[in-house]
């Protein structure tokens, strides 16, 4: 069975497109309206991963030699972090394999420090490279790891316009420095 078109906002204006398919299903709409705080939120100047390096920043939690984690300040859940390399890179292929390898044990270690710190069921763990693939940051490459529960209520944001995160955002920074502190 096919649904017979599908919905799309054309020159601003929403338009509906026919396929003269069966029309017996229609196209549900999931909206995220508490995404518009970060997209049309004020920015900040220059990069956060680059200013997170320089800055005594509360939401650092590991600087290394070719790799930082930052807290996500606007978390899907608590302990979403980012994990960067230290240089200003894009794209996967503009690093080294040096670099490649400790973003990717430094990626590790921070899933390990989850597992240990706030015992979740499982991760999902991702790049987006850019704007299109949903890069808030595109100028500078990072990996977003989200630990996950069964049973964890992230549907409240898409069905109720509600974000459930259980635990302040400095709480979990507490609770994770010192294992941070303690990598290398």
């Amino acid at each position: 069975m096919f649904c017979k078109g599908f919905s799309a906002v054309v020159a601003g204006t929403p338009r509906y497109f026919e396929f003269g398919l069966d029309r017996s299903c229609d196209m549900k709409t999931m909206w995220a309206p508490w995404r518009m705080e970060y997209i049309l939120g004020e920015k900040d100047e220059g990069c956060i991963f680059c200013k997170a390096l320089s800055d005594q920043d509360n939401l650092t939690l590991y600087k290394g030699h070719a790799a930082l984690v930052v807290m996500n300040k606007y978390p899907y859940i608590n302990g979403h972090l980012l994990v960067a390399p230290i240089r200003h890179l894009s794209a996967l292929d503009q690093m080294n394999k040096d670099e490649m390898g400790d973003l990717l044990e430094t990626v590790e270690k921070s899933v390990g420090i989850l597992k240990k710190t706030m015992k979740p069921d499982g991760f999902n763990v991702g790049l987006n490279l850019g704007k299109v693939a949903g890069a808030g940051v595109e100028e500078h490459l990072h990996f977003h790891i989200v630990p996950r529960w069964f049973g964890d209520t992230n549907a409240l944001t898409v069905f109720a316009d509600v974000r459930v995160i259980p635990e302040h955002l400095l709480a979990t920074y507490n609770k994770l420095k010192p294992y941070f502190d303690k990598m290398d």
